[in-house]
């Protein structure tokens, strides 16, 4: 019988087992490996009236200055403001790595706070990102504080606030560190 020959770019032996484990976007990390100055950031978006729209149908917030331009220019507004709790939505850690890095170790969201600094319009870009500026360990756990900030397309800080995490110290003892 004759051998076939072996398609390019296969191995001779059989691949290992898929693992969903081992299927991670970045490597897992614990509490005791995070520092403090780490950034993890969110990509850029550049927002629109859909946006804007779509966050007023599902907040249910209907002041005019959000969406009627001739109500928010004769109360001192140069275009409807985007919500703030839209622009706090960028902050969300899902949109940067970090779920990731401590996808293993979390345990809860246990604050958030801000200050919004400056208005959002329509047209705007924000660069959301998280900074970590505290690790304190609490016994098996640890509370992990991020400043969380947005800055616009010229580089103004439109919001500053905090976010506050609970992780576990150590690995569940479900998981495997690989």
């Amino acid at each position: 019988m004759e051998k076939r020959p072996q398609a390019p770019g296969t191995a001779a032996t059989s691949p290992a087992p898929f693992d969903p484990e081992a299927f991670l976007v970045v490597p897992a990390r614990t509490f005791e490996e995070l520092r403090t100055g780490e950034v993890f950031r969110a990509p850029s978006r550049t927002l629109t009236d859909a946006h804007a729209a779509a966050f007023q149908t599902v907040s249910a917030d209907n002041h005019p200055v959000h969406y009627d331009a001739e109500w928010a220019r004769r109360h001192g507004h140069p275009a409807p403001v985007v919500h703030g709790l839209q622009v706090l939505a960028f902050t969300a850690p899902g949109a940067t790595l970090f779920p990731h890095v401590i996808g293993e170790v979390f345990i809860s969201f246990l604050e958030v706070s801000c200050a919004f600094l400056a208005e959002v319009h329509s047209g705007d870009t924000l660069y959301p990102a998280l900074t970590i500026t505290g690790l304190e360990a609490r016994g098996d756990n640890g509370v992990v504080t991020t400043e969380a900030t947005v800055h616009n397309q010229r580089g103004e800080l439109v919001l500053s606030g905090r976010h506050k995490y609970l992780l576990r110290r150590q690995l569940p003892a479900y998981t495997s560190s690989t």
